[in-house]
Order: structure tokens, then C-alpha cells, then sequence
């Protein structure tokens, strides 16, 4: 199937993928009359006494918003707001679909960091949470940071979050499969932007401590100290211990692990065969990975994934985001803390059972019934043990 012109056949059928649906029938006077006029006042009023009846009384306790600049979607780069629409829409459906959220996608026609904060800070009344989509590095950790400090909902950049969670998950699988403690184990990540600097501080919190990051350049370290900015500072300070430099290729000599969010075609089979014995290699750029899973496997990789849905082991962020958010909603969370991520890591790998893991299974499929609710379990628990306490709420 040739999915590109499929894709546009359907959004120009259907004009999109979303609708607005009203829950109640309005088919008589008195229908009119207490959905909105006289009866509305009385909720209204209710919400002015309470703030906190805006969970109960509206839509607000299970509806999230997707914003966007388009300054980074996948594959396509900085399209800006409206043309990333479409990517959106498609977060919204796949919200509803696996998690049971409602979503709205919020395009913007800005790509300055401060209006984009005052944007979403001005819109928030509306919304239980907020997931921010597609934005690039590193305005996006900014972005994050500052807005995570003005409102008292969760804010989730699913491109360095969801990826991380997804990632660690299949980590802890091939590494229970591989029968080697994670403290052990020797990773490579190559990208240094949003989802390969996420990936970095979850594998660290799964217990992960020996990684090296490549960006375009090479290698991230001393050698290269006058070029970074804050934000590859902060990297610096927590990989490549022994200060090595070079490129790809020294930094996944004797490794375990290769994590690719990044470019394609930019692993060898060589650089495979000098990582250490049964390596995995997690090659994630879409849509073609930095290598093939059939040239890994034939270098001597065990585990491979990919961000494909034709392959084995795909690393999918919608494993997570509809989970995420479905957990911290239920739970009124104010943020999405470090436990909770660690928390949906786990979830998502205890979905693969001892019997059932094998070589090209560690991570479920996209559309296996559980998934979310295992997540949303998970995370909830996980701010009621330690979010609550953190956050003073």
C-alpha cells in the first residue's frame, strides 16, 4: 500500500481526523435550558466558589492539549504550526483510541520561546494537562521547565519523555533476556538533541551509568568543551566518564548498548562487530533507521528494534503518552515526576512476560489491550507514593 497518498485520500475525505461530539442530547427546551441557558449559571458559579469544581463540572479532569510550533516534526523538520496540523490531529485520535483521553491539537503560528509559554499559560484553564509536541531542542527543554513552573498541571514533551520511557523499557527486557544487571551495562547514544537527552537521564534513573553521546560532531566531551551550550553541558557532566573522543565508531567500541535517535545509515556493520558480545541496538531514526535490522542482526547484534511498525520490537511513543497522561489525570498530579516515568518504564516492560521474551519480543505491541491501563496504574501509584509528597499538594 502505498501509505503517503493513502494518507491524503483520507484527510481529504473525512477533512480531518477530529470532531467535536457533545455527550448530552439537546432536543427539547428543558434540554437547552440546563446544558446552557438559565441552568449553566449555577455550575459557573459553582466553579467561581471552588476552583476545583472544574474537575467534576467540565471537561477539564480528562482533556489534554497537544501544542505544537512545528519547528521539529518527524522526518519533515521545521514545517511550522499549520502544516504540522495533520501530526496533531493524528496525537489527538491515537490519545482517545489507546488512553481514553480527549485531546485537542494546539498549532501555533509563533516560534518564540517566551510567546509560545504565554500562549499555552493563557489556554491552560481549559485543560486537565499539556503535551507539548515537536518543538526543537533545546528551546523545548525550555519551554518544558518554564511552563512546568507557571501551572499546576502535568506538561509532558512526549518527544524527550515518551521516547525515553519507551527506550528504558525495551532496555530492561534485553537486559533481563541477556541476564546482564543494568549497573553493568555500557551504552552508546547517538543524538544529542530532545528524545537522545531523555534517553540519557531515564537510562541513569533505571540504573544505567557508563553512556557516551554522540551528536553530529562526535563525541560529547572535554575535548569539545567551547562548543556546547547549557544545554550539552548538562550531558556532559553525567556521560563519557572517561573523557574519550572521536566519532561513531570509537563510541560504540565495546558497548552493549546503541540507542539511535538520530540520522540514517549512520551505524555499520563493522561498528556493530566491535561493540561487545550479543549487543543490542536499538536504531530508531524514522524511517529508515541508522542501520537495517537484517545488517545488525547480521553483524552480531541480539536484540534490535527500530521506530517501525514493519519490524520486531517497535519502539513506539504511544506505548506511553495515552497511559501517561490517562495515570496522572486520574490522579490529579500536578506534574509528571522522575518516579512516575521510572514507574511506566517498568509497567511497560512487566507487560512482557519471562516466557513470552525472547530475541524480537522485549516491548509490546502498540495494540496489545492492556497497555495503557497497565501505565496509567502505574503512574498514578507512583505520584501517590512520592509525587504528592514532593510537590506539597
Amino acid at each position: 500500500m502505498d501509505y503517503y497518498s493513502e494518507s491524503v485520500k483520507m484527510h481529504r475525505l473525512h477533512k480531518g481526523k477530529l470532531e467535536v461530539v457533545g455527550k448530552i442530547p439537546i432536543e427539547t427546551n428543558d434540554d437547552l435550558s440546563i446544558a446552557y441557558t438559565p441552568g449553566v449559571a449555577r455550575p459557573c458559579i459553582e466553579i467561581d466558589k471552588n476552583p476545583e469544581e472544574a474537575y467534576a463540572l467540565t471537561i477539564k479532569a480528562n482533556t489534554v492539549a497537544v501544542v505544537s510550533d512545528g519547528s521539529a516534526v518527524l522526518g519533515l523538520g521545521n514545517i511550522g504550526g499549520l502544516a504540522a496540523l495533520p501530526v496533531m490531529e493524528g496525537k489527538a485520535v491515537l490519545f482517545k483510541e489507546f488512553g481514553g483521553v480527549d485531546a485537542f491539537p494546539i498549532c501555533l503560528s509563533t516560534q518564540d520561546a517566551d510567546e509560545i509559554v504565554e500562549t499555552v499559560i493563557r489556554i491552560a484553564p481549559t485543560f486537565g494537562g499539556v503535551n507539548l509536541e515537536d518543538i526543537s531542542a533545546p528551546r523545548c527543554f525550555e519551554i518544558e521547565r518554564r511552563l512546568q513552573e507557571a501551572l499546576d498541571i502535568p506538561v509532558f514533551h512526549d518527544d524527550q519523555h515518551g521516547t525515553a520511557i519507551v527506550v528504558s523499557a525495551a532496555v530492561i527486557n534485553a537486559f533481563r533476556l541477556l541476564q546482564k544487571p543494568l549497573h553493568k551495562v555500557r551504552a552508546a547514544i547517538n543524538g544529542a538533541g530532545a528524545a537522545g537527552t531523555a534517553a540519557v537521564k531515564m537510562l541513569r534513573a533505571i540504573g544505567v551509568r557508563d553512556i557516551v553521546v554522540c551528536d553530529s560532531k562526535g563525541l560529547i566531551s572535554m575535548d569539545r568543551f567551547s562548543e556546547f551550550g547549557e544545554d550539552k553541558m548538562d550531558l556532559l557532566e553525567i556521560t563519557n566518564n572517561d573523557n574519550l573522543s572521536g566519532g561513531l565508531a570509537e563510541a560504540v567500541r565495546g558497548r552493549d548498548l546503541f540507542v539511535g535517535v538520530s540520522a540514517p545509515n549512520v551505524l555499520t556493520e563493522e561498528m556493530i562487530r566491535t561493540m561487545n558480545t550479543d549487543p543490542v541496538v536499538f536504531a530508531m531514526s524514522n524511517p529508515e533507521p541508522e542501520i537495517m535490522p537484517e545488517a545488525a542482526k547480521t553483524a552480531g547484534a541480539k536484540v534490535v528494534g527500530t521506530g517501525r511498525s514493519d519490524f520486531p520490537n517497535q519502539i513506539n511513543n504511544v506505548l506511553v503518552f495515552p497511559g501517561i497522561f490517562k495515570g496522572a489525570l486520574r490522579a490529579r498530579a500536578s506534574r509528571i515526576t522522575e518516579e512516575m516515568k521510572v514507574a511506566a518504564a517498568y509497567a511497560l516492560a512487566d507487560m512482557i512476560s519471562e516466557e513470552e521474551r525472547s530475541d524480537d519480543c522485549v516491548i509490546p505491541s502498540v495494540f496489545r489491550d492492556g497497555v495503557a491501563d497497565a501505565v496509567a496504574d502505574a503512574v498514578a501509584e507512583a505520584w501517590g507514593q512520592s509525587g504528592k509528597d514532593n510537590s506539597g499538594a
